[in-house]
C-alpha cells in the first residue's frame, strides 16, 4: 500500500505539545465555578482576538471545549505529559540545534546592528543627562511654588502669602545644600576614583551610569535594541469562537438542542505547534460533503485566512470530523530545497520525498506498482514537480528512463545525461529529428521489455521470485539485465493523442494503453504531465486517451483553471470529498502546492520541495556517474542510437493476445491489423502463421469457442523468444 503521508513521531517539533484543559464544574444554581487552568510557556507577540475578558484569558490560556462529563478517554488524551516532548531523549539533539540556531541568529542580528545601537546609546545617555539636570533644578526651585503664593495673594491672605514664602526659602535653602554637596562630592570624589579604582570597575560603574542614563533619556515608546525573532499573528481559538463560526456557516442553530454543533475532543494545539485543533461533531443530519462545502464560511466565522483552515473526515462517523486552524497561512510558507542535492544514490522501490503537508509533516510516494498523473496551469509548478519524481528515478542506477517531452522544453534536455531514450517535441527539431517515429519506436520497445520480463519471471523458482513479481533483488541482479525498473515519463502527453496523422494517434493511444495496463506487474512506471487532461482526442483516441489518463493510480494537482479540469486530473470522487485544485490559492509564494490524491486514505496537500534547473544538472551528474560506475548506463546515453527496424512479430503477437493462453491464426491477424494497422494492415492468417513458424514456433490445433482450428499457444511463443534471445539456457540453469 502507498503511503502517502509519513506521520512520524520521531522527531517530532521542537516545542512541546501542550495540551490544555478547563474542568469547569457547574451546578444547578448557578453557582460561580472554580476553575482550573493550565499556564500556556508559548508567548505571541501580537494575538487577533479582543481582550474580551474572561478568568481563562486573563491567566493567559487556551480555553478547551471540553465539557465537565469529558469521556475518560478524552481525559487521558489531554494530560500534559510529564517530561515535555521536546526535552525527551530523542529529540534533545534536535532541541539544542534550533536553540542555537535561534541563538545564533539573534546574535549576528545584533552584532550587524551595534554600531547603530551605540549611537542611539550615546544620543539616549545625553538626553538622559540633560534631562537629569534640568529635573534636579526644578526640584530644587520646587515646582509650583509661584502657583501657591499667587493664590494667596489673589484671596488677599497675606499672612498665609508669608507663610508660603518663608517655606519656600527654607526648602529652597536646604534643596539647594543638598545639591551643592552632591556636586561637590562629585567634583572630588570623581577624579580620586578615577586615579584609585581598578579599570574593571571604573568600566562597570560607567557603563551603568550609561545605560541608566539612556534609560531615563530614551523617547516615549522607543527601545534601544530591536527584535530578532518575531512571533507570527495568530488566532487564539476558543469553544466560543468556533461555535460562532458554524452556526454562521448554517451547520447548525444554537436555539434548537437536535440542531447544536459539539465538540468530540479538547481543544489542543498539533503535535508541531503550528496551529490549534478539535475534533466537531456537526448535528444529526449533516455530513461531510455539508462541511466541506462551507469551508469558506467557517474560515470567516473564525476571522481568518481560507487558506488556514484545514478539516479532515473522521472515520468514526459522517458527521465527525477535525477542524485545524493553522497559526499563519501554511502554504505560503516555502520547505526548501529537495534533499536530492545530496547527489547519494536512491532507490526506486523507496519512497519518494515530494514535500510537506499543510502540518508540516513528510509527504512521501512509493512509484513501485504505481502511475503518477501531473495536471496544472501553466507555470504553476508543474513541470518542476514532474522532473523532482524523475530526478529520484535518475539517482537509482538500475532504473531505465524514458523520457518523452511533448514541449519540447529546456526542463528536460539535461536527462539526456542518464535516460535510456528521450523524445522531444512532435515535429523535427535541433533536438529531435523524428520524435513521433522515435515515440513509436520506444512505446515498440517498452511492450518487448514486458514481454521479456514476465517471461523471464516464469522460469524463475519460487524462492528468487515470490508471487511471480519483480523484487529490488531481481531488477539489481547483474544476470538479468532484462528486470530492470522502467519509468516512463510523458511531459504534456496529450500533443502525442493530437498529431496530424489519426491513424498515428490511434496506435500511440493503444499502446499507451496497453503499457499502463500491463506495464506495473512488469515494473514499468508511468510519469505523465498534462495541462490539457481532458477534451482530447475523438473517437477511438478520445476514448483511450480518457482510458490512460483515468487509470493513473495517483494522481497530483496543483492549481486548476476551474472544477472541471481539476476533476479530470483528480477524479469526480474527489471533487464529492472536497478536493478541488481549481480552489488552491494564486501567487508566487504558492507555486508547488497541489493535492495529492489517491497515493493513501488521506489527500494531503502538498508543498513542494524546490529542485531548479542548476539543482536538476547536478543531480543527473551525479546520476551518470553512479550509473557509469556499476556500468548500469544503456540506451542513448551510453551512445546507442534508436533505429526503428522490422517489427518483433513474436512479441507483437504475444501483445495482441492478451490474457489468452492460446487463439487461432485469423484471429490473431485480426486483432494485429486493428491495434497495430501502420504494420499489419491487410495482414492474413497465413502470413502471421509463416513468420511465426519461421522462428521456431509450432502452429498447433487450438479449440476456442467450441471451433477447433489452426494457432499458436502463449507458452510456445514466450519459449521461442527466450531460445531467440539468449535466456533460455540461464534460466534453466537457475531453475534446476
Amino acid at each position: 500500500m502507498t503511503e502517502a503521508v509519513e506521520h512520524v513521531a520521531d522527531p517530532i517539533d521542537l516545542d512541546a505539545h501542550r495540551t490544555r484543559r478547563d474542568d469547569t464544574p457547574s451546578d444547578s444554581a448557578g453557582a460561580a465555578a472554580s476553575t482550573e487552568l493550565v499556564s500556556r510557556d508559548t508567548a505571541y507577540e501580537v494575538v487577533l482576538d479582543d481582550d474580551e475578558t474572561t478568568d481563562a484569558e486573563l491567566g493567559k490560556v487556551l480555553v478547551p471545549v471540553d465539557s465537565p462529563a469529558l469521556p475518560v478517554a478524552v481525559a487521558e488524551a489531554a494530560r500534559v505529559p510529564i517530561v515535555p516532548v521536546h526535552l525527551r531523549p530523542e529529540n534533545l539533539r534536535v532541541t539544542i540545534r534550533r536553540a542555537l540556531d535561534r541563538a545564533g541568529h539573534t546574535a549576528l542580528f545584533h552584532t550587524v546592528r551595534a554600531p547603530w545601537y551605540g549611537a542611539k546609546l550615546s544620543w539616549f545617555a545625553g538626553r538622559g543627562f540633560t534631562r537629569l539636570v534640568r529635573s534636579q533644578l526644578r526640584w530644587w526651585w520646587v515646582p509650583n511654588s509661584f502657583a501657591l503664593e499667587q493664590k494667596a495673594a489673589d484671596a488677599g491672605e497675606l499672612k498665609e502669602w508669608e507663610k508660603i514664602h518663608r517655606q519656600l526659602k527654607a526648602t529652597r535653602l536646604w534643596r539647594g545644600a543638598v545639591l551643592t554637596a552632591q556636586n561637590l562630592g562629585l567634583l572630588v570624589g570623581v577624579p580620586i576614583a578615577w586615579n584609585a579604582a581598578p579599570v574593571a570597575g571604573l568600566a562597570a560603574v560607567g557603563a551603568a551610569a550609561v545605560a541608566g542614563l539612556a534609560h531615563y533619556g530614551r523617547p516615549a515608546g522607543q527601545t534601544l535594541v530591536g527584535t530578532a525573532v518575531v512571533a507570527p499573528r495568530f488566532r487564539k481559538l476558543n469553544s466560543d469562537i468556533v461555535l460562532r463560526a458554524y452556526y454562521a456557516a448554517g451547520l447548525g442553530n444554537p436555539n434548537r438542542a437536535d440542531q447544536e454543533v459539539r465538540f468530540g475532543s479538547a481543544m489542543s494545539r498539533d503535535a508541531r505547534n503550528t496551529g490549534s485543533q478539535v475534533l466537531v461533531d456537526l448535528p444529526y443530519g449533516k455530513g461531510w460533503s455539508d462541511v466541506a462545502n462551507a469551508r469558506e464560511k467557517i474560515a470567516s466565522g473564525l476571522d481568518v485566512h481560507v487558506n488556514q483552515v484545514f478539516l479532515t473526515p473522521d472515520k468514526s462517523s459522517s458527521r465527525r470530523h477535525l477542524l485545524f486552524v493553522a497559526d499563519r497561512d501554511p502554504l505560503a510558507v516555502a520547505v526548501g530545497r529537495a534533499d536530492l542535492l545530496d547527489c547519494k544514490p536512491r532507490s526506486i522501490w523507496q519512497a519518494v520525498k515530494l514535500g510537506k503537508d499543510e502540518r508540516d509533516a513528510l509527504v512521501t510516494l512509493k512509484l513501485m506498482w504505481n502511475s503518477l498523473l501531473v495536471g496544472a496551469q501553466p507555470r504553476k509548478g508543474k513541470t518542476f514537480f514532474a522532473r523532482l519524481v524523475a530526478l529520484h528515478a535518475a539517482l537509482d542506477p538500475w532504473v531505465k528512463l524514458i523520457v518523452a517531452d511533448g514541449k519540447n522544453s529546456p526542463d528536460w534536455l539535461g536527462f539526456r545525461k542518464v535516460a535510456h531514450r528521450t523524445v522531444f517535441g512532435t515535429h523535427p527539431n535541433p533536438n529531435d529529428d523524428d520524435p513521433i517515429e522515435h515515440l513509436r519506436a520506444i512505446l515498440d520497445e517498452i511492450l518487448t521489455h514486458i514481454d521479456k520480463v514476465n517471461s523471464i519471471l516464469t522460469t524463475l523458482p519460487v524462492d528468487m521470485c515470490p508471487d511471480g513479481k519483480l523484487t529490488e533483488e531481481l531488477a539489481r541482479d547483474h544476470r538479468y539485465p532484462d528486470l530492470r525498473v522502467l519509468v516512463l515519463v510523458m511531459e504534456e502527453f496529450q500533443v502525442y493523442f493530437e498529431t496530424e496523422d489519426q491513424a498515428v494517434n490511434k496506435e500511440i493511444a493503444g499502446k499507451l494503453s496497453r503499457i499502463q495496463a500491463v506495464g506495473p506487474s512488469a515494473g514499468v512506471i508511468i510519469l505523465s504531465s498534462s495541462q490539457k487532461p481532458s477534451g482530447v482526442g475523438a473517437g477511438d483516441v478520445g476514448r483511450l486517451f480518457n482510458r490512460y489518463r483515468d487509470n493513473h493510480a495517483v494522481r497530483f494537482a496543483l492549481k486548476c483553471g476551474n472544477r472541471t479540469v481539476s476533476e479530470a486530473v483528480l477524479g469526480g470522487d474527489a471533487y464529492q470529498e472536497g478536493f478541488d485544485a481549481s480552489t488552491l490559492p494564486v501567487g508566487d509564494e504558492y507555486r508547488g502546492v497541489g493535492y495529492l490524491y489517491g497515493a493513501a486514505d488521506d489527500t494531503p496537500t502538498v508543498r513542494s520541495f524546490l529542485a531548479d534547473a542548476s539543482d536538476a544538472d547536478k543531480i543527473l551528474t551525479a546520476a551518470r556517474t553512479h550509473r557509469e560506475r556499476l556500468g548500469t548506463l544503456t540506451g542513448q546515453a551510453a551512445g546507442e542510437e534508436l533505429e526503428r527496424g522490422s517489427r518483433d512479430v513474436l512479441a507483437d503477437v504475444l501483445v495482441v493476445m492478451g490474457p489468452d493462453s492460446a487463439a487461432h491464426w485469423d484471429t490473431i491477424a485480426g486483432r494485429l491489423a486493428d491495434q497495430m494497422p501502420e504494420q499489419y494492415d491487410g495482414t492474413t492468417p497465413e502470413a502471421i502463421s509463416a513468420q511465426a513458424r519461421a522462428l521456431n514456433v509450432p502452429s498447433v490445433n487450438v479449440k476456442r469457442d467450441g471451433a477447433v482450428r489452426k494457432g499458436v499457444k502463449a507458452d510456445d511463443l514466450r519459449a521461442a523468444m527466450a531460445r531467440r534471445d539468449g535466456t533460455s539456457s540461464t534460466t534453466a540453469g537457475n531453475t534446476e
